[in-house]
């Protein structure tokens, strides 16, 4: 693994102007940039837990999974900014919102470009993201986002280079049958290896964080924690030999439950893992799966999951992807990394 100092470029450009084809958002194009000019920038004002309702109206907008506790978590680890205009009736709306979530000094996830459909076409979105650039290369934080293909060419001019990539598959709803087909078999390949996978403990922390810390790149402890308490039913540790060897977190969502993080050494820890926090939900599912670990796609499709769309995680600030990605099975959604 590469030292900090050999990944980490010393600054990060700033992000001089607005890409002339709008700037779509790391995980959608729910911007509705088309180049138009605006008359003048629009004011940006710092968004806080005040903002809930604009900002879950937001999500709503563009048909995406963030739900309150989604927002509440970045807004209360994460900086975000907004810009404010009146609708057609003289109502003061949050129009468009940028969220930047630090992981500690070295990196952030860019996320949750939005603007609401009517306001759409007015340069808010590229003037929200070149402005949550522009404060992150200031305090010397490379950032990092994961971009849709509709997206990936706008950020590409905006100094951002292709790290790696996953995709998101989405289960409609539980299939009752096919756990009960399979788990067996999973159980015995399981326990001929030593593998026990449990209900999270709070004495597991220490070890979960352990594993984490090196694989992402940086200390999520408290997103992790968040995501526990949010859907505890699905929090799952892999224990060989009385050592823990992976984890799986879960937590709810405006349309479906996503399921991530996912950290794990082998395929058929995974495949306990991701048994035993499906086994908890019975509703639509999303999990977004690194490409590096394609050879679980048929498991997946025997599970009724079916393949959405793409994502390639960008770098901006940064020569290589921090931590060991290898060990990332499943990531925790493109909104959080």
């Amino acid at each position: 693994m590469a030292s900090t100092e050999n990944r980490r470029e010393r600054r990060a450009r700033p992000a001089s102007g607005a890409p002339a084809n709008g700037g779509a958002t790391g995980h959608g194009d729910a911007t509705g940039n088309r180049g138009e000019p605006s008359a003048a920038a629009a004011p940006i004002v710092p968004l806080s837990v005040a903002d809930l309702a604009g900002a879950i109206a937001l999500s709503a907008s563009a048909s995406w999974n963030q739900n309150e506790a989604d927002w509440r978590l970045m807004l209360t680890l994460g900086r975000a900014w907004g810009i404010r205009a009146p609708d057609a009736q003289g109502c003061e709306r949050l129009a468009a919102s940028v969220v930047a979530l630090p992981y500690g000094s070295e990196f952030a996830w860019v996320s949750m470009v939005l603007v609401l459909p009517e306001f759409r076409g007015r340069g808010y979105a590229s003037q929200l993201l070149a402005h949550a650039l522009n404060e992150l290369a200031w305090r010397g934080i490379a950032a990092i986002l994961d971009a849709t293909p509709a997206g990936h060419p706008i950020y590409v001019p905006m100094g951002f280079v292709d790290s790696w990539g996953f995709r998101r598959y989405r289960r409609e709803a539980a299939a009752p049958t096919a756990p009960a087909r399979h788990a067996p078999a999973e159980r015995i390949e399981a326990d001929a290896r030593g593998l026990d996978v449990r209900p999270l403990r709070d004495a597991d922390w220490p070890s979960i964080l352990g594993i984490d810390r090196p694989a992402f790149g940086a200390d999520r402890e408290a997103l992790l924690r968040s995501l526990a308490a949010r859907l505890p039913g699905a929090a799952h540790v892999a224990e060989r030999d009385g050592r823990i060897v992976g984890f799986v977190f879960g937590r709810d969502g405006r349309e479906a439950t996503q399921i991530g993080p996912l950290l794990a050494g082998d395929p058929v820890t995974t495949r306990a893992l991701l048994d035993a926090a499906l086994a908890t939900i019975d509703g639509p599912v999303y999990l977004d799966l690194a490409d590096r670990h394609v050879e679980l796609v048929p498991w997946l499709q025997s599970r009724g999951f079916a393949y959405q769309r793409p994502f390639t995680r960008m770098l901006r600030g940064l020569k290589a992807a921090p931590g060991d990605p290898s060990r990332i099975v499943l990531v925790a959604g493109p909104e959080l990394g």
